[in-house]
């Protein structure tokens, strides 16, 4: 299969997460429409991805949902799993930690990364914490390949500078700072200001 496009693979993750939701509601099909309309997008949209992972429906029945979620999994998580260091234990840090330990068998928390001694050699949020200047022994030993970084802004660029020359493949940016890494790097950036500033926006447009 070809590479699918990000926002393809955006809707495919929400699509998994209201179909788990879905199925504990003891519902065995959906239909695309259902769909569609709890994500806010249209019934074409859901077919027209779904079709990209080459998954239809059943005839008046809709989509299995069991079947659904086994075959966007397929499709998005890889298949031995990866493993995720926290480069940042602070207030971001800690939730974000705390938020996927457990929740994705595919994605492993396995270290966080800090410089406050306070924090280096304690286990917090439930993963063991090391100095940032353990990054370069530990990433090959905890096979490291996506990093998260829940920083100060002002350290952004060092710290990526860092991770991307011992190897890791994945950055997932919390700073407000936006970044340059190799094309060998996938980066996803996610902006809490700008996306704050834009509900603002709304908000005052419908006031």
């Amino acid at each position: 299969m070809k590479t699918l496009p990000g926002k393809t693979v955006e809707r495919l993750s929400q699509y998994r997460r209201m179909l788990t939701a879905t199925l504990e509601s003891n519902r065995s099909y959906i239909f695309s429409h259902e769909l569609a309309a709890m994500l806010h997008i249209t019934a074409v949209q859901v077919r027209r991805d779904l079709m990209l992972i080459g998954y239809g429906s059943v005839m008046r029945k809709g989509y299995d949902i069991r079947e659904l979620i086994k075959a966007i999994g397929v499709i998005i998580d890889p298949p031995e799993g990866l493993n995720v260091a926290i480069i940042g234990l602070g207030n971001l840090g800690r939730a974000i930690t705390g938020y996927f330990m457990g929740k994705r068998t595919n994605m492993n928390v396995v270290a966080a990364f800090d410089v406050d001694q306070q924090k280096v050699d304690k286990v917090i949020a439930g993963v063991r914490c090391w100095h940032i200047d353990q990054f370069r022994k530990l990433k090959p030993e905890l096979n490291i390949a996506i990093a998260v970084l829940a920083i100060p802004t002002e350290q952004a660029v060092m710290v990526t500078e860092m991770l991307v020359s011992n190897g890791i493949r994945g950055i997932m940016n919390f700073t407000t700072k936006p970044l340059n890494v190799p094309d060998t790097v996938y980066l996803e950036e996610y902006d809490m200001i700008t996306s704050i500033e834009k509900v603002a926006y709304f908000v005052k447009q419908n006031q």
